[in-house]
């Protein structure tokens, strides 16, 4: 086993080595541009888009005239909101989102609302889910748009989309899934689950940095966009362009690889985070689970309940640890502290706020995001570290004359083994 150990993988993830074998005939001989139309090269070009296109659609369950090519998840998100409320905004102008969304989603819907449209922040309950009901009781006659993520980010927690996306149909309301975590991990497809639009980027499925797509509803009923960059006509005048070959080629096959292996995948995943919670709680005290509580499984990492709840996350706070000291006490182990898109912020997370997470567990929150490549041996030697930097953290802050109910003290040392 090397250090460091990568285990941050709702960051980002690896480039699958098959996903680099698929995209290096792009980076190198066949370097043509997919929109020239007059050689050998751009139709080379040309035809790796359109596989790519294929399995992209495959893998979400729809046809592949529906598949818009973007340069990210961030891009997919602001074309299907700012697209669809614009091009919808003669029939009403009011939005639904949730507090936990991606900045990339509500940040394009505070710019709706600049632009005079009225937005809807649901509150999600203290497992950071959003119900039907919710969802019902905030539509109006003027609803044009609701846009709920499949699974968080941060906490992992999957909403029950086709449930919410049922309540949205009958008025004719237009329903965008940011589906970054999602898709890849836990079942999904866009006809059962009856969203209209869904964004997805290669990245977090073992792909490349830098393309992404954004699947648009062609039929029953068809929905239409405004496009938000203009000049060639790329991509059905939806996203115009030249297109990032090497990253689409990426993308199609990391969507190949995501289908076929999602089942064994995330069986092996749930029965690695499993251990990893199972590990530090039963060798210290005070760690609260952010989020779904984590579903029961057998031996062989089959479900025996319901999943609600991303089969790599775990999102733990560390009573009376501060969340960037253990980060830097666990320095061979890459994890994160609230969101990685802002990492950056010493705030709480916009997330672990909306769950209703005290501030003081907000800011000790460490998200573990287990992936592919992620080992058995990498999981007992991160418990082993946990465990060692929490208690000689909390050692160092305890104070032993404090005996109020709930305090924290000094934890018992690590035993070996």
């Amino acid at each position: 086993m090397k250090t460091p150990i990568y285990m941050d993988n709702h960051a980002t993830t690896p480039i699958d080595p098959r996903v680099l074998e698929a995209m290096m005939p792009y980076l190198t001989t066949a370097f043509g541009n997919a929109a020239s139309r007059n050689h050998l090269y751009g139709w080379e070009a040309e035809a790796a888009v359109d596989e790519a296109r294929q399995k992209v659609a495959e893998l979400l369950g729809c046809s592949a005239g529906e598949i818009v090519f973007t340069s990210g998840a961030t891009e997919s998100d602001n074309l299907a909101i700012m697209g669809a409320a614009r091009h919808y905004r003669e029939r009403g102008n009011h939005v639904v989102t949730c507090a936990t969304e991606h900045k990339a989603v509500l940040d394009s819907c505070a710019e709706l609302e600049r632009e005079g449209f009225e937005v809807t922040v649901l509150a999600p309950d203290a497992y950071g889910q959003i119900s039907p009901e919710q969802v019902a009781g905030a539509l109006t006659e003027r609803t044009i748009l609701v846009t709920l993520m499949l699974a968080n980010n941060e906490i992992g927690t999957v909403h029950r989309l086709g449930e919410i996306a049922a309540v949205c149909r009958p008025r004719g309301v237009v329903v965008h899934t940011d589906a970054v975590q999602g898709v890849g991990k836990v079942p999904f497809d866009v006809e059962s689950f009856g969203v209209d639009l869904a964004s997805i980027t290669a990245h977090k499925i073992y792909g490349p940095k830098g393309c992404g797509a954004l699947y648009v509803r062609g039929k029953s009923p068809r929905v239409r966009l405004s496009p938000l960059i203009h000049g060639g006509g790329h991509e059905r005048g939806l996203r115009s362009g030249t297109l990032n070959v090497p990253g689409i080629v990426g993308l199609g096959k990391a969507c190949e690889l995501a289908k076929a292996e999602l089942p064994e995948e995330s069986k092996r995943l749930r029965r690695l985070r499993n251990r990893l919670h199972e590990g530090i709680v039963s060798r210290i005290d005070g760690v609260r689970l952010n989020g779904y509580p984590l579903p029961s499984i057998d031996a062989e990492g089959n479900l025996e309940g319901p999943e609600w709840r991303l089969p790599g996350n775990l999102n733990v706070s560390f009573g009376g640890v501060e969340g960037e000291a253990l980060i830097t006490g666990i320095r061979d182990v890459a994890v994160s502290s609230g969101a990685a898109c802002t990492s950056a912020s010493i705030e709480p997370s916009h997330v672990q706020k909306a769950i209703g997470v005290p501030d003081e567990l907000a800011y000790s929150a460490i998200r573990f995001g287990l992936g592919r490549f992620n080992t058995e041996a990498e999981v007992d030697y991160t418990i082993g570290e946990v465990v060692r930097a929490v208690c000689e953290l909390r050692t160092a802050g305890a104070d032993p004359t404090d005996r109020r109910p709930g305090a924290i003290r000094a934890a018992d040392p690590p035993q070996s083994g």
